[in-house]
């Protein structure tokens, strides 16, 4: 078993440092000695692939030194040292997530669904609620696109920024120590070619964030060398600029070697310290490491790397040179007396005997640990099919299919399932308890195996989002007639009133309010902390939201338009969509994300695109208010929730009046319910956002020639229609029209699937349900754009008329 690396006091005796020394070597070897044997797993077929961190041992070393308990890394798959160095990572846990063990007790980062070398700590407890984050060493989630953990990292560091700043978070004692948490980071040198790596690295300067960047050098991304990749060839030359003076904030910058133990130590030491204190951030670059496996399993090294190369990095690998400073190391005492770490290299053949050992043992425990269930769930199978084809008439079949089975030595849950499942077709005419027994079997075998690799999309607490009952505004007798944007405004300043963890920010979000006005004064009142302007940096803003929510705040990241969402695709759908999935719901982000869409003009200011957002976005709240009424209830639900949600407001709903209510703060819009508008019996239309408000004119004009439309309102996108009310409507009209200024196959189809598919209402359509959705481009700019290129109240009357004169051509006759 490891031993947790201690930080190494002012004063210290030889023997306390010579132990601290060989621990840390010991660490080294066996975690070198994981990439060896891991390797071969993947090479041998037990595991599906493995990517390791050989070759960046004693840089992490130093890392874990600096690291402390309520500290937080958002790092990526190298840093499996660092892991085992604090403690949180051994031998039999690494092969266990090699080999994609399904257990959250087992594989204790994301029970199996991430490949290896994607680390986490838990955040939460059992029923969903946050872990006293300051006794526990804190590791954010990784994902794997190159440079994707950059933006959360903006986000864990600020959060120290705003603990330590905001009065009213003093109370905050489990989330936070005052503030005094750094957010450790690291990065290979070829991510940092990524934007979002540029991105972060700008933000955290001007927000001056507790923050600590390791940049692992190897000189290589996959098979690219650093001349390919970086200006100069080296990212701190680059990055000078940012170096902080006497009159200018900006970072600490660090250049260190690799290999160098001590220097490097001292380094990470240094870098805490004014990072902790000074909350200023700090970038480490760390040159001349070496990747003696290559990137991955899926490839060689020997490739790409000329035989000098290959020979640098194997006389430069840093356990050699630690290996090589530990049997050279020799200082003399006050007495005279020689004092070294190891009496002669026996020693060290001993440590590396004893690291090969330790970890092939772990290897067999963790194997058979995956193996055992599954063979013993084989087992079960093979006697059921062995009973059956006792009574089948294809006892033949069977028995070759049991047999097929019970020939594979190291079967998964695939092979099991497959054989059973496919042992039906056989048994299909046949009738009999035994066949009963089986197919009870294969259903219960599925529904506790499923969830195993589907669990934890969304909260399975009760503070999940779609159990946030509904709370009506209630509205005086003489309720004031206000701009909409009003209630919004309101609504936010009741938010920040009583909700003291609440941070609003983006672009034009602080000074003056947003460019709708929806924050206007707010942060006169709440003060720069709490509302607050950002750069033009979308990936960011995103990135901010994460971060501050996986620390417990609760953050609500304004994107000016939904078009430039898209700039932070990547941070949504794969950082924040997937974050309790991926970590089988032990870590969670809360994050509320406001923007605005749909009808204005041209092709930028227009947003619409929900079929993007809907198919990227699963594990996040899609939330399509018809006004801003509606828009302030969704905030309302969120907070008493704890999952993610995107809140699209109507850009051109701002100045329309709206009743105020007077339980501001209060009041809920239902997530994942839709609602009636108007009741109708000749045709089922629904639809949402700013379109609805078409959809009722065209009501008014269909209504003329006799046809009486239902209009439903669909508000959610992701969940739709949880009570199936659609469907009621369906039973009664007989007839569905879906209006969608999105692009054709977009949400409309979306929709459709929903209700045809998931609803089944087929069953009781008489007429071919139709879409009415904007063309297949962006929309051209003005008026007449709008009109040419979205549903216009012509589109949606003719729409429904058409179907009315297929079903009656007498009484609707043609129009055209």
């Amino acid at each position: 078993m490891l031993e947790k690396t201690i930080a190494t006091p002012i004063s210290i005796s030889f023997e306390e440092f010579k132990t601290e020394v060989l621990n840390d070597f010991k660490t080294a070897l066996i975690s070198r000695e994981c990439s060896l044997l891991g390797r071969r797993e993947v090479l041998t077929g037990k595991a599906k692939f493995g990517i390791f961190g050989a070759g960046k041992e004693v840089p992490q070393l130093a890392m874990a030194k600096a690291f402390q308990k309520g500290d937080w890394r958002s790092g990526y798959y190298r840093d499996q040292t660092f892991m085992m160095a604090i403690g949180e990572y051994n031998p039999s846990h690494f092969f266990s997530s090699l080999y994609a063990h399904p257990d959250i007790k087992v594989d204790t980062f994301s029970a199996g669904r991430q490949m290896n070398g994607h680390f986490a700590t838990h955040s939460l407890k059992e029923d969903g609620t946050w872990k006293n984050l300051t006794e526990q060493y804190n590791v954010s989630s990784d994902i794997s696109p190159t440079s994707g953990q950059m933006p959360r990292l903006l986000g864990l560091a600020e959060a120290s920024k705003k603990f330590r700043n905001i009065a009213e978070l003093q109370d905050k004692t489990t989330l936070s120590n005052k503030g005094n948490e750094i957010a450790w980071g690291t990065i290979g040198n070829a991510s940092t070619s990524e934007g979002p790596f540029f991105e972060t690295i700008n933000a955290a300067g001007v927000l001056q964030v507790p923050m600590v960047i390791s940049i692992w050098d190897d000189q290589y991304g996959i098979s690219v060398p650093a001349k390919y990749q970086t200006t100069k060839e080296s990212i701190s030359e680059i990055l000078k600029g940012f170096q902080r003076d006497e009159t200018n904030d900006g970072y600490e910058i660090f250049v260190v070697d690799g290999s160098n133990y001590t220097q490097l130590v001292d380094v990470y030491q240094k870098a805490a310290k004014i990072a902790r204190e000074e909350h200023v951030p700090v970038l480490i670059h760390v040159k001349g490491l070496t990747q003696p496996l290559g990137h991955s399993t899926s490839g060689s090294h020997e490739r790409y790397k000329s035989t000098e190369r290959l020979q640098w990095e194997k006389d430069n690998d840093c356990i050699a040179k630690m290996r090589e400073w530990i049997l050279q190391f020799e200082l003399e005492d006050q007495d005279g007396k020689t004092l070294r770490f190891v009496e002669n290299e026996e020693e060290i053949f001993t440590f590396e005997k004893d690291a090969k050992k330790e970890v092939s043992a772990a290897k067999r425990t963790a194997w058979n640990a995956f193996l055992q269930p599954i063979l013993e769930e084989r087992t079960e199978l093979l006697q059921l099919l062995q009973s059956t084809a006792e009574n089948s008439e294809h006892k033949i079949i069977l028995e070759k299919l049991k047999r097929e089975l019970a020939s594979i030595e190291e079967p998964i849950r695939k092979n099991i399932l497959t054989i059973a499942r496919k042992s039906l077709i056989y048994l299909r005419d046949e009738h009999f308890e035994e066949k009963d027994i089986l197919i009870k079997w294969i259903q219960n075998y599925r529904a506790i195996q499923q969830p195993k690799y589907s669990a934890h999309l969304y909260s399975e607490h009760e503070t999940k989002a779609t159990n946030i009952s509904e709370i009506k505004p209630i509205y005086e007798e003489d309720a004031e007639l206000v701009d909409a944007r009003i209630v919004l405004r309101d609504n936010f300043e009741s938010i920040l009133s009583h909700h003291k963890d609440v941070l609003i920010f983006g672009e034009d979000s602080g000074k003056i309010g947003d460019v709708n006005q929806g924050l206007e004064g707010l942060q006169d009142k709440f003060g720069e902390q709490r509302v607050y302007d950002t750069g033009i940096r979308e990936v960011t803003i995103i990135g901010q939201g994460v971060g501050l929510a996986m620390r417990g705040l609760r953050p609500i990241a304004e994107i000016q338009y939904l078009d430039y969402l898209f700039y932070a695709t990547q941070v949504l759908t794969d950082d924040l969509a997937t974050l309790r999935y991926r970590t089988f719901g032990k870590q969670k982000a809360p994050l509320i994300i406001r923007t605005r869409g749909h009808r204005l003009e041209g092709i930028w200011h227009s947003g619409s695109q929900m079929g993007s957002l809907i198919n990227l976005l699963q594990g996040i709240y899609i939330l399509v208010p018809r006004d801003m009424t509606k828009a302030a209830g969704f905030y309302n639900s969120l907070l008493k929730s704890d999952e993610p949600g995107i809140v699209i407001e109507n850009l051109n709903g701002y100045r329309l009046k709206e009743m105020m209510p007077k339980n501001l703060g209060e009041f809920t819009t239902p997530i994942g319910v839709v609602e009636t508008i108007k009741e109708g019996s000749d045709i089922t239309v629904v639809t949402y956002g700013s379109t609805l408000r078409l959809v009722e004119d065209a009501a008014n004009d269909l209504a003329q020639v006799g046809i009486d439309i239902e209009i439903i309102d669909a508000q959610c996108l992701l969940p739709f229609d949880l009570n199936h009310d659609v469907l009621d409507s369906i039973q009664k009209t007989n007839r569905l029209a879906i209006i969608d200024e999105d692009i054709p196959g977009g949400a409309s189809a979306y929709l459709l699937d929903q209700i045809i598919n998931k609803q089944n209402g087929y069953h009781y359509l008489d007429s071919k349900p139709i879409t009415i959705t904007a063309k297949a481009h962006r929309p051209a700019f003005g008026t007449d754009g709008d009109y040419f290129s979205k549903p216009s109240i012509n589109d949606i009357f003719e729409g429904i008329y058409q179907i009315m004169h297929e079903v009656n051509p007498i009484k609707f006759k043609s129009l055209y």
